[in-house]
């Protein structure tokens, strides 16, 4: 079984930057699609970034140009860096974790972003 914990979230002011951090355990990191979802109340979950086991990465338009997705193989970890926040950025953060058709998810991260 595939567990994940997201951190790094919290409080930041529109224009300020905040990195998010997934550790897995189980299963073959290397292996995974990875990436990040971001949920605000009363809407789906929305696809923010993903990165393939190839390097490959993939991000909504909203945030490109300002995030970035990153992975540490040796230490089971991917990141969410995010720059230049906007309040419209404000949601709960999941990480996930893919195996062809098998999807695994972090518990959430709240990130706002508010003066």
């Amino acid at each position: 079984q595939v567990q994940l914990v997201e951190s790094g979230g919290g409080l930041v002011q529109p224009g300020g930057s905040l990195t998010l951090s997934c550790r897995t355990s189980g299963g073959t990191f290397s292996r995974y699609a990875m990436g990040w979802y971001r949920q605000t109340p009363g809407k789906q979950r929305d696809l923010v970034a993903t990165m393939w086991s190839s390097g490959i990465t993939n991000y909504a338009d909203s945030v490109k140009g300002r995030f970035n997705i990153s992975r540490d193989n040796a230490e089971n970890t991917v990141y969410l860096q995010m720059n230049s926040l906007k309040p419209e950025d404000t949601g709960v953060y999941y990480c996930y974790a893919q195996l062809v058709y098998v999807k695994y998810w972090g518990q959430g991260t709240q990130v706002t972003v508010s003066s």
